[in-house]
């Protein structure tokens, strides 16, 4: 019987502009069966555009439909940022996703893989954006700090695809057609990234 997988997120997840085989949760899902842990393919629930708020309004709506999971993966917060929320409110509504997310693993804290927020600002998007590169990254990086110490308060696996998202973020091939979202590849990336915490949970 195969382990099941949760996947909960915004358009990151989803894999807004790829294919569906090519979202993270999928490779992530395929790359852990390579290895001999039979894990189904995930149930994603994601939609591009989502914020905390509106990720915990579409869970109280499908939670009736949820089983539980032997693995959940958390990845949301970019559309906060984006659209200016305060992070004192992002840190809040993380948590309480956090919770809501472990539960859906049996309450077992060592089941849930939290990934960081990717910097959207190395993308050729983000040239139109008045608050520029650097600030964009500046309040990544302070959302990012406060779901990290959230996981560690929590014993929740925070893995960090931020730096590649940086590194590589400009570059053509790591990017969907609208210059925005992660490309497969990119996307390839954050699954090798992911492996590790992914096989320690399911170990």
């Amino acid at each position: 019987m195969s382990l099941s997988y949760l996947a909960l997120g915004d358009s990151y997840t989803i894999g807004e502009g790829v294919d569906a085989s090519g979202r993270w949760p999928v490779q992530l899902a395929k790359a852990l069966r390579a290895e001999g842990v039979a894990v189904a393919d995930p149930h994603v629930l994601a939609q591009t555009g989502w914020t905390t708020d509106e990720l915990d309004a579409a869970i109280d709506d499908a939670e009736p439909s949820f089983d539980e999971y032997d693995l959940v993966s958390l990845l949301v917060g970019v559309n906060n940022q984006y659209r200016g929320r305060p992070l004192d409110e992002y840190r809040r509504q993380f948590a309480a996703l956090l919770d809501r997310a472990t539960g859906f693993a049996g309450g077992r804290a060592g089941r849930v893989i939290v990934l960081s927020i990717p910097d959207w600002g190395a993308t050729p998007f983000a040239a139109d954006d008045a608050r520029g590169a650097e600030r964009i990254g500046a309040e990544i990086d302070a959302f990012n700090a406060a779901a990290r110490d959230i996981c560690a308060a929590a014993g929740i696996a925070f893995v960090d695809i931020t730096p590649v998202s940086r590194a590589r973020g400009g570059e053509p091939a790591m990017l969907a057609e609208d210059g925005l979202h992660p490309s497969a590849a990119m996307y390839a990336e954050w699954t090798r990234l992911t492996l590790p915490a992914a096989r320690a949970a399911l170990s």
